[in-house]
């Protein structure tokens, strides 16, 4: 299992050559994270990592029958006031990490891919998409060759999407916002929409509308779009739906998602300091159903008590 001695360090220097001028997401700071400069993901070149676990989440064509190895990428590329991970995200201040090397970050996926995990998936990608290449080819090179899972907030330049073609297998984008207003009061990134759904319209030109499934039910190939209502907007969720009955296909599949709770960041929050309630999540539901959408997933109301991580712990979802 060990990969230590392995040649990875030419993944590297293949990959990461291009933080000396970081512009691989829209927020295109241009920073020298190499030299330790930090733009508004506050992350340098470093394998910034909260955790690499097993993760049994919200749809079950993802876990599969032993869960997925998940690698949880520190900070992140938006600043999103109610981020449901905020103990890793922490792009106004500190943040929770690890640094290890790359040879550690392969011996730890090994481990949990021999405890049967089928797919490795990369949660908040974006400001790490070198480092995401430079894993996947060091894997490759010792010819494990898992499904690739890209979970992404979707706040991604749809050129490093494209580039993502021969590396990722599923891609599993939230679609947060239809409005820029609220994208930029919550998000501070009022072009989210634009660039959020230019790149859904390219993974949706790789993997098309079909989830393709193995044996187990477990996806291999697909695309699957997540959505987080929020409560008190639900006219932004609509337009979400909207508009990717519009522009892309009713054909997609959907994961529609309750289970926002209230990060201590906004429990004082006059909307967003309460969960979801029944009513607001049918409305939603009902305009799903009303433009055509078929495939996904809908989620119990409790959901919100389920889906809270605390990266405190070791095994943070236990």
């Amino acid at each position: 299992m060990a990969s230590r001695g392995r040649p990875f360090q030419p993944f590297l220097e293949k990959h990461l050559a291009v933080l000396s001028e970081c512009r691989i997401c829209p927020r295109n700071c241009g920073v020298n994270r190499l030299a330790g400069k930090k733009g508004v993901c506050r992350s340098d070149s470093g394998f910034n990592i909260s955790s690499i676990c097993i993760h049994r989440g919200e749809e079950p064509a993802i876990n599969g029958e032993h869960g997925i190895c998940n690698i949880f990428f520190s900070g992140c590329n938006l600043s999103c006031i109610y981020c449901q991970n905020w103990q890793i995200s922490g792009n106004r201040g500190e943040f929770l990490k690890q640094a290890p090397e790359l040879d550690e970050v392969i011996d730890s996926i090994l481990l949990l891919l021999d405890q049967g995990c089928q797919a490795v998936g990369f949660v908040s990608p974006s400001h790490y998409i070198p480092h995401v290449k430079a894993i996947i080819d060091s894997l490759r090179s010792l010819g494990r060759t898992p499904v690739f899972v890209y979970n992404t907030n979707c706040y991604d330049r749809v050129e490093e999407i494209r580039d993502l073609e021969s590396y990722i297998d599923v891609y599993l984008p939230d679609f947060k916002y239809a409005q820029a207003g609220i994208a930029g009061d919550f998000s501070a990134a009022p072009d989210y929409p634009e660039k959020a759904l230019d790149a859904i319209k390219e993974m949706y030109r790789q993997k098309g509308s079909t989830l393709h499934l193995d044996g187990s039910g477990q996806v291999e190939k697909g695309l699957i779009i997540r959505h987080l209502i929020l409560p008190g907007y639900l006219e932004n969720s609509m337009d979400v739906l909207r508009l990717l009955a519009d522009k892309l296909s009713e054909s997609v599949t959907l994961s529609l998602m309750s289970q926002y709770w209230p990060v201590p960041a906004v429990s004082d929050h006059p909307r967003l300091g309460r969960t979801l309630i029944l009513e607001e999540y049918e409305i939603v539901v009902k305009e799903m159903e009303k433009l055509g959408f078929y495939k996904g997933w809908v989620q119990e109301m409790e959901s919100h008590t389920s889906y809270r991580p605390d990266f405190l712990k070791e095994h943070p979802f236990d």
